[in-house]
């Protein structure tokens, strides 16, 4: 269908039974068949990935991950999970990849961990669900994570997570019981995690580790719309020492998670540069197909449909 092009999804999520008994409180309950998706590393995922036409999945575990495990356990639990995940991705490498889970409440054990990952386990960086139990990642606190992952050049995508629960009572309850996607996919994921990344370049970290790179899903979270009027507003006089622009473009690197917008796909293109939108589903929240459908309907040349399928990611992630 695409002359070859081999194609990449690169968010893409699976559970680690062990894992999601720990975050229950706080995961996302799934049907029967969903379960089973997620599960699955071997059968129905690699069915659903020919089915559609995806050559290769960068798997990653789905929220809320090691972004609520705590306590002095933490480390060796998602050590475990990592090696749970390794292991299911070594018997298809042809077909599969993979993002490490970080227990971020140790944010040095988190570090470790990434270099472990990457250098031992072969994996592609790492994916951070939202904030630590009420902390953002932009803490410095936070930043030997970064450090790490500038010093593998690796990157780190940010992934949304169910917003904390004083924002959901403060600005969704009243509507959560007739539209319960409205504190998720429906638009409290977006606020979650377009605030985390705007936090990040304000905290001041890409200063410090200027090589850092940061992967944002659904087409940026809306920060390309925005871009224009975010750097204008932030560059006002008596707030000096931040280029928001620039450091975004540069920086981070979108992808089409569960965000089938050619709208969207040619906003984000205008801002940033084919070189940084990477095709992705989001499977199994949302289905292949959509995805690959959306694809067959887009007016591309073929250099930058090959970027965008699978040759930016190749790159990113040294594929």
């Amino acid at each position: 269908m695409f002359r070859g092009m081999k194609v990449v999804a690169l968010e893409e999520h699976y559970w680690d039974a062990e894992l999601i008994e720990r975050t229950k409180d706080r995961a996302l309950s799934r049907d029967g068949e969903m379960r089973r998706q997620l599960q699955d590393f071997d059968t129905v995922r690699v069915e659903h990935m020919d089915r559609a036409g995806i050559d290769y999945q960068v798997l990653s575990h789905a929220a809320p991950s090691g972004q609520y495990v705590f306590g002095a356990d933490a480390p060796d639990l998602l050590r475990r999970v990592n090696d749970r995940l390794a292991e299911g991705v070594a018997r298809r490498p042809d077909r599969l990849g993979a993002f490490a889970a970080l227990p971020t409440a140790d944010p040095q054990a988190a570090a470790k961990e990434l270099e472990r990952c990457v250098t031992q386990l072969g994996m592609k960086g790492a994916m951070i669900h939202g904030p630590t139990g009420e902390k953002f990642i932009d803490g410095q606190e936070f930043w030997p994570i970064f450090a790490t992952a500038e010093q593998l050049d690796v990157p780190i995508y940010l992934h949304p997570a169910t917003p904390l629960r004083s924002v959901v009572d403060a600005y969704y309850k009243d509507y959560m019981k007739a539209f319960p996607t409205v504190i998720s996919a429906g638009w409290g994921f977006t606020v979650e995690t377009a605030t985390t990344a705007i936090r990040l370049i304000l905290s001041g970290m890409f200063g410090k580790y200027p090589k850092t790179k940061i992967v944002l899903g659904h087409f940026g979270e809306s920060i390309p719309f925005l871009l224009w009027r975010i750097d204008q507003a932030l560059s006002r006089p008596g707030q000096e020492g931040v280029k928001f622009r620039e450091t975004f473009c540069n920086n981070f690197w979108l992808t089409s998670s569960g965000n089938f917008s050619t709208p969207g796909l040619l906003c984000c293109a205008q801002e940033m540069g084919m070189d940084k939108l990477m095709f992705s589903v989001d499977w199994p929240y949302v289905a292949n197909e959509d995805g690959m459908d959306w694809i067959g309907t887009l007016q591309m040349n073929e250099s930058d449909l090959r970027k965008f399928l699978g040759g930016n990611a190749a790159r990113l992630l040294k594929l």
